[in-house]
């Protein structure tokens, strides 16, 4: 035996080691390598192996049918109520002008259609009711008698002040009232032109406003918007028209309906979400704008394989069953899942209906499986 002498520095003990270890090729490193790819290498083929029946009664194995027929699963996530975009009227002036007076006094004041909201009196609605009036007189006194082109003129110029007097948002009632008794009125009058909650009040009264001034925000909360965040995962269950279930912890007792109507195509960077909108009656107005509910919704898948979510063991890259072969005979079987509805693994290939698989010890059984040498790699 050959002795290493203790002077040798740390150089030339690593270079005395590869001497003892011997020769070493590149040729020799790749075949190593490659026995070690290989023995790495994952082979999904399986065999049966058999454990005996006494063996299985003791550790407690179970077995489940794969069956085929309808799964549920039930979904449920957070959501927001709002206003419906459809149901809500804000009015702003037109005009420059002066609030006279208000017809509400507050938000949450309930409103009726044709209800006044305000008095505007306006010196530009005042000055073209009064033109309007005048070449209203004027065309009567010309009669049928005058000249052609002249009443042809008037006429335009009546139809440029009406159509100015329509962008004010004059209503056509009072256009037509101007016509009939060609006096002209002290304001202009803005009319709700729905039944409806005031969501917001703008101004006081007296207060100079000029084009663009909001005054009114009117809302029908008969019927609202819920907007639900839904996982990624749950959109390909997601469907126009699909009805869903609301509550909320204000009102424990009460439940509301709603149906899918939008699946937002865009998903939200920072938490992963789809927004989706839930049409939902709300006859009574019990809902309101930004509060949280919960929506639950079922889904259901017709006609599909499953087995119990316990009779599948997860390895990574496999998900496995343990197939009964009878007389204590088991064969490993890889298989694809597909969504968990409930306690059931939804199967897309690996598994025939009437089949059983062991539905409990699985661990047990795979274990005697890598004894008996059944899976050939994990």
């Amino acid at each position: 035996m050959q002795t290493i002498p203790r002077t040798l520095c740390p150089t030339s003990l690593a270079v005395l080691l590869v001497w003892a270890a011997g020769p070493s090729t590149p040729a020799m490193r790749g075949a190593d390598n490659a026995q070690a790819i290989a023995a790495d290498s994952t082979d999904t083929k399986t065999t049966e192996f058999e454990v005996p029946p006494e063996r299985l009664q003791q550790i407690g194995v179970t077995y489940a049918p794969v069956e085929r027929g309808a799964l549920q699963a039930t979904v449920r996530v957070t959501g927001t109520v709002a206003v419906e975009t459809r149901r809500r009227w804000e009015f702003v002036t037109r005009v420059e002008g002066y609030v006279h007076s208000l017809g509400v006094a507050a938000p949450g004041e309930g409103v009726a259609k044709g209800q006044v909201l305000a008095e505007i009196y306006s010196p530009d609605v005042t000055s073209t009711e009064n033109e309007y009036i005048e070449l209203l007189r004027m065309h009567d006194a010309l009669g049928k008698g005058g000249p052609a082109a002249t009443a042809e003129g008037i006429s335009r110029l009546i139809a440029s002040a009406r159509a100015r007097l329509g962008q004010w948002d004059v209503p056509q009632e009072v256009l037509a009232g101007l016509e009939a008794s060609r006096k002209v009125p002290s304001y202009l009058t803005v009319v709700s032109p729905m039944d409806g909650t005031v969501e917001s009040l703008g101004v006081n009264q007296g207060r100079h406003v000029v084009a663009g001034d909001p005054l009114v925000a009117i809302a029908d909360l008969r019927s609202v918007w819920i907007w639900a965040d839904f996982y990624q995962e749950d959109l390909p269950l997601l469907k126009e028209g699909l009805p869903v279930a609301v509550t909320s912890s204000a009102f424990p007792s009460e439940g509301f309906k709603g149906t899918i109507a939008l699946v937002d195509p865009f998903i939200s960077e920072t938490k992963r979400t789809a927004r989706v909108r839930i049409d939902a009656a709300n006859p009574r107005m019990l809902l309101r704008p930004d509060m949280y509910v919960d929506v639950e919704l079922v889904i259901e898948k017709p006609d599909c394989l499953s087995v119990p979510v316990e009779a599948v063991l997860p390895t990574g890259r496999h998900d496995i069953v343990f197939v009964d072969k009878g007389a204590g005979r088991l064969e490993p079987r890889f298989i694809e899942i597909g969504r968990k509805f409930g306690n059931r693994y939804e199967v897309s290939t690996g598994l025939a209906q009437g089949e059983r698989v062991v539905s409990s010890a699985n661990f047990l059984i795979d274990a005697e499986s890598k004894i008996q040498g059944a899976l050939k790699a994990w």
